[in-house]
């Protein structure tokens, strides 16, 4: 590969630790969120679909909340992402480049599946099984904003693929046929129904003494469909590991300890989620869920350092100190959060 495909790195005000510490910090409550709302939707959905008195009032539930979590998620996705550009923007903004169409295009279907939820939350009772049709346009669209950044989460740790910008240089590369693309996508998905099952059982809980069948009905519902993706998830997993490079793969089976340990505990964690699950221990299954999040997000982490780590490491990147910028920072990540806290117990209050 051409060296000079990747441009050189930028000067960082800090050392990249912290850097790599709010990355860390600040992800798992985008992908969090992410999961919720693109799992919630899908499995509400399929309750519109089935039809019934119970599944839909949860679909409506569902609906009423989707514009909200998508507005989270778009602002909780702000932080990590830059602070991915800023340790790996050589290689983050290289990739958004040459896939430029696909990554200009999010914007436009963000905005048109955004106008969407809006439309099925107010217009649920009044569409009536038209309203599917929203539903299921509003899943699709996310789910192709999914593809595209799957896809260039995996092109910015493929820098021998950059040279395929003399044969696509109107920013059309994608990497399509890629062995690892697909499973890496599949887990995703995967993995944001079976969170969303939990969120949508934590949704029944809202107003409990009034509607008690509801309450119920969505736990049961939940707990399965967590379960469920979660089971099947296991060879989606599979998959994705045994597409991995040999050198990558061995990473979390003995060759580097910390991944090692991320790869054991998230096993350990799927075994306990999946009984807790069982047995409709709700809390209990999230504190598994969240723990296992967590873990895949190290996971993560490693696995981008494995890829790069021929060309790049982090403690390549040149510090100018300069600590004001972090500073304001944390003050506003302390600000935002007082604000979130805020905003999600007035939104208890309406869910209906």
């Amino acid at each position: 590969m051409d060296p000079l495909l990747i441009p050189h790195t930028d000067t960082i005000p800090v050392a990249w630790g912290w850097f790599q510490f709010l990355l860390l910090l600040t992800f798992p409550l985008h992908i969090i969120a992410m999961n919720c709302m693109l799992g919630g939707l899908i499995l509400g959905v399929f309750q519109h679909i089935r039809g019934g008195a119970l599944q839909k009032q949860l679909a409506h539930r569902i609906a009423v909340v989707l514009p909200l979590i998508i507005a989270t998620v778009v602002n909780l996705g702000v932080a990590p992402y830059l602070f991915l550009q800023v340790l790996y923007g050589q290689f983050l903004y290289t990739s958004s480049v040459l896939m430029a169409l696909a990554w200009i295009l999010i914007i436009p279907i963000l905005i048109v599946a955004y106008y969407g939820a809006y439309f099925y939350d107010f217009r649920f009772v009044q569409l009536g099984r038209t309203g599917i049709w929203v539903g299921v346009m509003v899943s699709i669209l996310l789910l192709i904003i999914g593809w595209f950044f799957s896809t260039n989460m995996q092109l910015m740790v493929l820098p021998e693929k950059f040279g395929g910008y003399f044969n696509h240089m109107n920013g059309s590369l994608l990497i399509s046929d890629h062995p690892s693309l697909l499973p890496r996508y599949l887990h995703m998905v995967c993995g944001a129904l079976a969170i969303g099952g939990l969120f949508v059982a934590l949704l029944g809980r809202f107003k409990t003494t009034q509607n008690p069948a509801l309450t119920k009905h969505a736990l049961r519902y939940g707990t399965q469909s967590f379960m469920i993706f979660t089971i099947i998830n296991i060879p989606v997993g599979i998959w994705y590991l045994m597409s991995l490079p040999q050198e990558m793969m061995r990473l979390f089976l003995g060759e580097n300890s910390g991944a090692s340990f991320a790869f054991a505990l998230s096993l350990m964690l799927i075994v306990g989620g999946l009984t807790a699950a069982l047995r409709r221990k709700l809390w209990l299954t999230i504190g598994h869920a969240l723990a296992l999040v967590l873990a895949m997000i190290f996971m993560r982490s490693w696995l981008r350092t494995g890829y790069l780590a021929t060309l790049f490491s982090l403690d390549q990147l040149q510090v100018v100190p300069q600590y004001s910028p972090m500073i304001f920072f944390f003050i506003t990540l302390a600000f935002g959060i007082i604000c979130l806290i805020w905003l999600l117990r007035k939104t208890t209050k309406v869910i209906q």
